[in-house]
């Protein structure tokens, strides 16, 4: 099957939970293919934090206006009561094989560990639009990662490249022999339209320091390709002081603009003795590093995060670090992540910004992440729900809230591709005739409210 024939299929298997999800306008033209009416729209980046319409023509943000005439759209979908934000990003997810071998599974393999990638589409339901792949492959690898998640999903995949150039999972973590500067900047530059950063992670945690594993060789090449292929680097770090504090990496070692993922995992100072946040964390942030939740399924802990939001710590962005290992664990989702956050205090526009356009900025691409007419029309509609809500850490602790956010529908490029409740449809006793005519071939067209070409 060709790529494109691929893409149609995802697409068309995506939506197939919303085959009916707007209400169609009859007419030979239109000036916008999709409205959507009546929400609360929060655009940080445009600071847009009102009711306001949202149209879409040709994959793109046409207006973002009040009281934009339905008229106008060959399809409307009436989402009063609900927040309408730009297309979530989450920059820490694991998509792909990473360094695994394709034969991982046979007792002569390289490495024993499986695929630790998730389906990248599946991050549409939580609203997630834009996702990037946290150092799964390297400079050997990226190209089976691109081919295998890349090139065929319909969410849009950005990547980290491991210094490692055989990536995680491959057995050749702590070799510095996989650790080339120069061929991963390479590597970054040959595909700059997909490579935001340079990642490491895992280094060197338990034995003790030797000729070939000096404490800081992993961060120093990734810092050297990151500053040779002009991107930032993405550390999941493990501090063993004196010889590797976290002080040293967060305050001499991290450029302005390198990202700090898993912030609130329990291995870091983050609250002193006193129960105050660390003043280093302040001080890092006034050099220009950037601080990312990286939630996963050992790095959020809510001794760490309670008491810096409370404080006024909080993190520049959002992300999961979701992977095959965690994706049933406390993590579950970036819907979730956010939830959690907003159940401890931060207020909804400031965690829409932290999960829009500040991690398009952290990965050099400012025009995601925003509602601005012109840009790609990736578009989230969320519900904020009040009651009762419980969120686990990592450490099998519980935080107990009441607000809970919840995607209701998730926009790509134009096309609505998760709407699980019918935002916009019909009854289907009140459904046109077109959904009662059965086909008579498997290849006739599906029996929907509307013409396969208006999905």
């Amino acid at each position: 099957m060709c790529k494109a024939s691929l893409h149609i299929v995802m697409t068309l298997a995506l939506a197939g939970a919303a085959a009916a999800q707007s209400t169609p306008n009859p007419g030979a033209s239109h000036d916008y293919d999709l409205l959507l009416q009546g929400g609360h729209v929060i655009d940080p980046a445009s600071h847009v934090d009102e009711v306001r319409d949202v149209a879409v023509k040709s994959g793109r943000v046409a207006a973002v206006e009040k009281g934009i005439p339905p008229a106008k759209a060959r399809k409307v979908v009436d989402v009063t009561g609900l927040y309408v934000t730009p297309g979530l990003i989450d920059i820490h997810v694991h998509v792909g094989h990473g360094g695994a071998p394709l034969d991982w599974f046979e007792p002569g393999a390289a490495s024993r560990v499986p695929p630790l990638g998730i389906l990248p589409d599946s991050m549409l339901s939580s609203g997630v639009t834009t996702i990037v792949d946290a150092g799964s492959s390297g400079a050997k690898t990226f190209v089976r990662e691109k081919h295998d998640a890349i090139d065929h999903s319909v969410v849009r995949v950005l990547a980290f490249l491991n210094i490692v150039a055989a990536g995680m999972n491959s057995g050749k973590e702590q070799d510095l022999s996989e650790m080339d500067p120069r061929l991963c900047a390479e590597t970054v530059s040959k595909f700059r339209s997909v490579i935001v950063g340079v990642k490491t992670a895992h280094y060197w945690t338990e034995k003790p320091w030797d000729s070939e594993h000096p404490p800081w060789a992993a961060v120093d090449r990734a810092e050297e390709c990151g500053r040779l292929a002009g991107v930032p680097v993405m550390f999941d770090f493990w501090p063993r002081p004196p010889e590797r504090s976290y002080a040293e990496l967060v305050l001499s070692k991290m450029r302005p603009g390198d990202i700090h993922t898993h912030v609130f995992a329990q291995q870091f100072p983050i609250i002193d003795a006193n129960g105050k946040v660390n003043n280093i964390l302040f001080q890092a942030r006034q050099r220009g590093v950037i601080f990312d939740v990286g939630h996963g399924a050992a790095s959020f802990w809510f001794r760490n995060a309670a008491p810096a939001v409370k404080q006024g710590f909080i993190p520049d962005s959002i992300s999961t670090d979701l992977h095959t290992a965690n994706i049933n664990g406390a993590v579950v989702s970036m819907i979730t992540t956010m939830s959690k956050f907003l159940a401890m205090g931060v207020p909804l526009e400031d965690l829409i910004r932290r999960s829009t356009v500040n991690p398009a900025r952290e990965i050099g691409r400012p025009e995601l992440g925003t509602l601005a007419p012109g840009s790609d029309a990736d578009i989230t509609v969320i519900e904020l729900e009040r009651g009762r809500f419980s969120y686990t850490d990592c450490g099998g602790a519980k935080l107990t809230g009441n607000v809970k956010l919840v995607n209701r529908m998730t926009v790509r490029a134009g096309r609505i591709v998760y709407n699980p409740t019918g935002l916009g449809a019909p009854e289907w006793e009140k459904a046109p005739k077109p959904y009662f005519t059965s086909p008579k071939l498997g290849s006739d067209p599906r029996a929907t409210v509307e013409d396969d070409e208006s999905r």
